[in-house]
């Protein structure tokens, strides 16, 4: 098995994961404290009108993704996948550390808002360039017969940090604070914790190796997007398909589905973290055995399983 320089594969799955778990926790918690702190940012109205308004903040981060992936996935051709790691979760803590510390609507007016779109259009960059970078370390590092069960944890960590970000949530419900209180202020604690586990991110991966496939690459001879377009537009169409399918699904059972479940279900905010953790829990442990299963398999089965039960159910 293909490890780093330290010859350690377990050093090397979370070196490459610890970060992607941390920024997708930064990324999703503003999904799961959406309900408390649309108030804060947007002029008084209904709940409805308010949510809408966070969606829409939550959109223009989406629409930023592919742009940091593009720009960091270049970054991390010419600098390294270690280096662009660390960049991607500097970028991340600016983000949570800004909607954390911002004023609210009532006290700034129109800047809360502005500030609040900036962060997430870093915050999209960010969680961009760790998605593709991510993948592309844990498949460097893997031995080919590996590859599939070494990829699984880059989706662990993603649904791990939406995991974390629940548990969070949770907690600050039903254990730390009143509701008053998460409408008030509490619902800024959990953008500090991301900020700080950014931080955390970025001194464990000071240490992180290089791997040898960037190392073997002459650094003159890496090749643009222009160039990868050109060269593979049937592979690069065929991988966005796969994608939009898997995310379109991912997000409307884990993202949009705790609003749904409050806002038009009727059921109570704690109620539905409790659901919504328990179905990403669940998520988390299925990860790597799909991952082995596909590498004993071929990822062609599971892709169509995935299509056929997806739709069906």
């Amino acid at each position: 098995m293909n490890t780093d320089k330290h010859g350690s594969p377990i050093r090397s799955i979370v070196g490459g994961t610890i970060g992607n778990l941390v920024e997708w926790y930064d990324w999703l918690v503003y999904s799961s404290f959406s309900l408390y702190f649309a108030k804060a940012f947007f002029p008084q109205g209904n709940q409805t009108a308010q949510l809408l308004n966070t969606a829409a903040v939550f959109a223009v981060g989406y629409f930023m993704r592919p742009i940091g992936g593009l720009l960091l996935g270049s970054y991390a051709d010419k600098h390294g996948r270690k280096a662009a790691l660390t960049l991607s979760v500097l970028l991340m803590c600016g983000g949570s550390l800004a909607i954390a510390i911002t004023p609210g609507y009532a006290s700034i007016g129109l800047a809360a808002p502005v500030v609040l779109v900036l962060a997430r259009m870093v915050q999209g960059i960010s969680v961009g360039g760790e998605y593709g970078t991510s993948a592309v370390y844990l498949s460097e590092i893997a031995d080919a017969k590996w590859r599939g069960y070494y990829s699984s944890f880059q989706y662990v960590t993603l649904q791990g940090g939406q995991l974390l970000a629940t548990f969070v949530l949770v907690a600050l419900q039903q254990v730390f604070l009143t509701a008053e209180e998460l409408d008030a202020w509490g619902w800024r604690i959990p953008f500090f914790i991301g900020a700080g586990l950014a931080v955390v991110a970025m001194w464990l991966r000071r240490a992180l190796a290089e791997t040898e496939a960037f190392e073997r690459t002459e650094r003159g001879s890496r090749g643009s997007v222009a160039q990868l377009l050109k060269g593979h537009m049937r592979e690069v169409w065929t991988v966005m398909g796969l994608t939009l399918g898997g995310t379109v699904a991912f997000y409307a059972y884990t993202v949009y589905m705790q609003k749904f479940l409050v806002n038009t279900g009727g059921i109570s905010k704690n109620a539905s973290s409790l659901i919504t953790a328990a179905t990403l829990l669940f998520l988390v442990v299925l990860q790597p055995f799909a991952g082995a299963l596909s590498d004993r398999i071929g990822r062609r089965p599971l892709l169509i399983g995935f299509g056929v039960l997806g739709s069906l159910f």
